[in-house]
């Protein structure tokens, strides 16, 4: 192998998820396809569509040259146009030409994945003109395959795979985004901390303090006296921290204890992703 070993646990998920989501799509007639997913605007055709759009990227093929239409209401920012076109491009495709497609897609990025060389602090192109490491893309790519993932089986009736190889890496970057959800969004008091306690397939116990200058930190050691503690299990806090859900829908899965308005404003600004 001659991929880096800091990158094989992001290509390993990501191989896992991938691989699932062949699997769950295969056997669908046309209509699964056009089931409504939690991904706002988004069908289980949609998804799929992205998901080959993203490896298509990472692979470096040019983007499709195509003009969105107007009536796409979901679509509101930069971000949301640039991954629309993978996805509008592909609206009228069958089953069989999606499948195939991610089939054939799936085989040229195990390729590209085992013959990857380069070291995990090289720059690569991101979504809009961006610059990241290759570390940091193939994290971003690892943990947007497994959110997608989770649509589709959500859509499918098909749970399964919240402790996979794609799950830890999104805990990871859903707890990364939490200072600045606590701090700077819902901007919890100075010299405070907050504790959020999960259970599930994927269990953690985190604290964020914030400190004197109102900057949040985020901590393994548990909090005397927090401001705020929720407690809620993981699937409830990847479908809030990823937008699939608004906290008035979720909240008897959350319990919360301390300030009511500081819990209230946390779980307003809990989603994370784009």
């Amino acid at each position: 192998m001659s991929l880096h070993p800091t990158l094989q646990p992001y290509a390993d998920a990501w191989n896992h998820s991938v691989e699932a989501i062949s699997e769950l799509v295969q056997p669908l007639v046309e209509a699964d396809w056009n089931r409504r997913t939690p991904c706002p605007g988004w069908s289980v055709r949609d998804v799929v569509s992205h998901v080959i759009g993203l490896d298509t990227e990472m692979l470096g093929d040019p983007r499709p040259i195509h003009t969105l239409p107007r009536d796409l209401f979901h679509v509101t920012n930069d971000r949301q146009r640039y991954a629309e076109i993978q996805v509008d491009v592909r609206r009228h495709h069958t089953a069989p030409e999606m499948t195939s497609e991610l089939e054939y897609v799936v085989i040229r990025r195990s390729r590209q994945l085992r013959n990857e060389s380069r070291e995990p602090g090289r720059t690569v192109r991101g979504p809009l003109g961006s610059e990241l490491t290759l570390e940091e893309s193939m994290l971003r790519h690892a943990f947007d395959v497994w959110v997608h993932e989770q649509d589709l089986r959500t859509a499918l009736g098909r749970p399964g795979n919240l402790d996979s190889p794609g799950a830890h890496i999104a805990r990871d970057v859903l707890l990364a985004e939490l200072p600045r959800v606590v701090a700077e969004k819902a901007q919890a008091p100075r010299s405070s901390a907050v504790v959020i306690d999960v259970h599930g397939p994927v269990e953690f116990l985190r604290t964020v303090r914030v400190d004197i200058q109102g900057r949040g930190t985020l901590e393994t050691a548990p909090a005397l006296g927090p401001a705020v503690t929720l407690v809620l299990d993981w699937e409830t806090y990847v479908r809030l921290a990823c937008g699939r859900v608004t906290p008035d829908a979720m909240s008897g899965r959350v319990k919360t204890e301390g300030d009511p308005d500081l819990a209230a404003a946390i779980l307003r600004h809990f989603a994370v992703t784009p």
